[in-house]
């Protein structure tokens, strides 16, 4: 049996192979590059070329994708408050498990490297974190949307834009800057203050991280013999792997920097004055 099985597999394979190699030598005279890697980097960061009017308003693709993911999470969040969460019972079903072990893992995050003011914490990297992974998921999607010039694109992940992936870092570093002051006060705010380059590490994080999954594939798009099949496989293990990534990365650094500068002051214990026995005493 496991003969016949290692025969199927083989035939398979080489009739795969060859599939590939006839599409490879058939399409070499229709094969026409669209622009440079140059190009479609630049393209990716500032968007010349494929803004989006919106209200009379040109715009980059990744709003639009912010908007969406925004209101699927916001749709999924009522949904799930409204008819499932007052079903919930002792003995969990597996939609009510998984949904509590995803809320008690950011919790733990919060609780274990913040123990001082971890509720709003635990809250926020919920919500940041499902909002990177979802959105970062969201590009497999391939929503088709019309620019501005007419031409047809695929939605991009939010956090694709330098823009999204700012706000993102931003956003976190005043999360990061509330706990200070509620903690500790104006000391809170220069604990944070310090950490001046926070933001812009983990914005730069996001976007890099985003962008190189999409010159990994244009780059591999750019090559016809490794056209067929690999881009699909290469975008796809690399959005997933940037959704689990960036995810973890972001919300790990948050609650870190948070309980850094969230933790009460220690006081240190006053010194006792000695007290001068006067000599005629201790000479009796």
């Amino acid at each position: 049996m496991s003969k016949k099985r290692t025969a199927v597999f083989v035939i398979v394979t080489a009739v795969v192979i060859a599939a590939l190699a006839t599409g490879i030598i058939l399409t070499d005279g229709l094969y026409e590059k669209a622009g440079s890697v140059n190009e479609t980097m630049q393209d990716a960061v500032l968007h010349e070329g494929d803004k989006i009017s919106l209200f009379g308003m040109q715009v980059n693709p990744a709003l639009i994708s912010g908007f969406v993911v925004t209101g699927i999470l916001l749709l999924f969040a009522a949904i799930v408050r409204i008819f499932v969460i007052p079903k919930f019972s002792y003995i969990p079903n597996k939609f009510q498990l998984l949904l509590e072990q995803a809320v008690g893992m950011f919790e733990g995050l919060a609780r274990n490297n913040s123990p001082h003011r971890n509720n709003f914490l635990g809250a926020y990297l919920f919500a940041a974190g499902a909002y990177i992974c979802i959105g970062t998921l969201f590009e497999l999607l391939g929503i088709p949307w019309v620019t501005a010039a007419g031409a047809s694109l695929s939605l991009p992940a939010p956090l694709a834009d330098i823009n999204g992936a700012i706000m993102m870092g931003c956003l976190s570093y005043l999360v990061i800057l509330s706990g200070g002051i509620l903690s500790n006060g104006f000391r809170g705010v220069g604990r944070t203050l310090k950490e001046f380059s926070l933001p812009i590490s983990m914005s730069f994080r996001l976007f890099g991280a985003l962008l190189s999954g999409l010159l990994v594939t244009e780059l591999v798009y750019s090559y016809l013999a490794l056209s067929f099949v690999l881009p699909v496989i290469v975008g796809v293990l690399f959005t997933i792997l940037h959704a689990l990534i960036q995810t973890y990365v972001l919300t790990m650094l948050t609650a870190l920097f948070y309980g850094e500068v969230s933790e009460p002051p220690v006081l240190k214990p006053k010194k006792q004055k000695k007290i001068k026995v006067p000599s005629e005493v201790t000479s009796k």
